[in-house]
């Protein structure tokens, strides 16, 4: 008899551990029902990381002279995450010009642009990568509306070149979506 209950706590111990380590381990943000740090007690608190309040990828408010005035860019971690910011800010600062229902099946016009930016996010420099054969008015709608939108937030701790590239998708009424947020 005393040998079934050794080997049982031997097994419960075991198990225990393994419950132990499979939630040391795992990479979910809420501990699992059940877990060790579920179950603390007030006399144990468990150390909450500081958590910062969500802020809206870009807050657009009418500005007195009919522009349209913009947060400043958050710094962003990786190309992606600029082209985003980018697209969003796009939006923003041309609510009059854009569109963000689906896509028509035949578009307008379809300008590609690369812009170079400053350090600071700023524009240096756009380049037209395609220039749409008919309804040629919509590159200058686009290049009016990059200029708008910019800054784009500090870019100088990613890789050079500081550019990227986003499409404008334009309907019959002469509204644009960018390529990134479709």
């Amino acid at each position: 008899m005393l040998f079934i209950d050794t080997q049982a706590r031997r097994l419960a111990g075991i198990a225990a551990l393994a419950c132990l380590w499979l939630a040391a381990c795992s990479t979910g943000d809420k501990p699992a029902p059940g877990d060790a740090a579920s179950r603390s007690t007030p006399s144990t608190p468990l150390p909450q990381p500081a958590v910062a309040a969500p802020r809206p990828a870009v807050v657009a408010a009418p500005a007195a002279t009919g522009r349209v005035a913009l947060s400043p860019p958050a710094t962003k971690r990786n190309w992606a995450e600029v082209r985003k910011q980018a697209a969003e800010r796009l939006v923003a600062a041309n609510p009059n010009i854009t569109y963000m229902g689906r896509v028509p099946d035949q578009l307008l016009a379809i300008p590609v642009l690369e812009v170079e930016l400053n350090r600071d996010g700023s524009v240096r420099r756009i380049e037209i990568l395609r220039e749409p054969r008919e309804a040629k008015d919509t590159l200058k709608i686009a290049v009016a509306a990059m200029e708008r939108a910019a800054p784009f937030g500090d870019v100088s701790h990613l890789p050079r070149p500081w550019k990227f590239v986003e499409t404008f998708l334009f309907d019959d009424d002469r509204k644009f979506k960018p390529r990134t947020l479709d």
